[in-house]
């Protein structure tokens, strides 16, 4: 076995690179550095970058490429013209889905019911949390709710949902002047406070069941017609209640 020293090599002419006739053999623990480029072949292609070593680049810059393993990103991942996004597990939108075009089909979705936040007389539903609340009045009397944190950034209709349990006594909410809806804060998203009241079917306040125990359920629909957001009539809250259920 022979060994050669040197410190340059270049071609027969002295103006080019040696031709590795045989190919070349890196050792183990061992590197090319340089500031220079390393050359693919003439077919283009970067044929010879085989076996499984760990590369730590830059940038990348292709055309495509196939991964039979899994890939992690610790940034961004930005991406364009996506036919379809295909996935076996959990998919988390952290601000949200946009869909612009199409129909969406969602099959086994499941709405999780969130407890309203209560303070003094004022129920909180949070529609960041979810658009379905529950409420048990024992103790725990509404005066005013408070629905926030939904979107306003075009002409729409949100909908909320209050599952409302009767107190002990039958008395919880029952009078026009106490009835939901009566009394409502708004707080779109980005947006300061402002209050209102629902409009009810042929003006008749919603009001509930006198029977302890009962259930009631609300729905709100906020209406937005696109204009500002910080103007009051610029929304209309509607309300609806079927109510009285308990077992027969």
């Amino acid at each position: 076995m022979s060994e050669i020293r040197v410190d340059k090599v270049i071609d027969e002419a002295g103006t080019g690179a040696v031709e590795l006739t045989q190919g070349a053999t890196l050792p183990s623990g061992k590197t090319i550095s340089g500031s220079g480029t390393i050359a693919v072949n003439s077919s283009g292609t970067a044929a010879g970058l085989t076996g499984t070593p760990d590369i730590t680049i830059n940038n990348i810059t292709g055309v495509a490429a196939t991964f039979t393993g899994a890939v992690s990103v610790g940034g961004t991942l930005t991406y364009e013209d996506v036919t379809n996004v295909d996935s076996v597990g959990l998919i988390t939108a952290r601000t949200g889905i946009n869909v612009v075009a199409g129909n969406t089909s969602i099959k086994g979705a499941v709405e999780a019911v969130n407890v309203g936040s209560h303070s003094g007389t004022i129920l909180t539903l949070d529609t960041q949390l979810g658009t379905v609340f529950s409420h048990d009045l024992q103790g725990k009397p509404v005066g005013i709710v408070s629905i926030t944190n939904f979107p306003a950034s075009a002409n729409s209709f949100h909908t909320v949902t209050l599952i409302l349990n009767q107190n002990s006594t039958g008395t919880g909410n029952t009078t026009g002047a106490t009835g939901i809806g009566t009394n409502i804060t708004l707080t779109p998203t980005g947006v300061a406070g402002f209050t209102t009241a629902a409009l009810v079917g042929s003006g008749t306040t919603v009001t509930l069941s006198t029977t302890a125990e009962d259930i009631d359920i609300v729905t709100f629909g906020i209406h937005y017609n696109g204009g500002g957001t910080g103007t009051a009539a610029n929304y209309k809250t509607f309300a609806t209640k079927n109510g009285g259920f308990r077992y027969g």
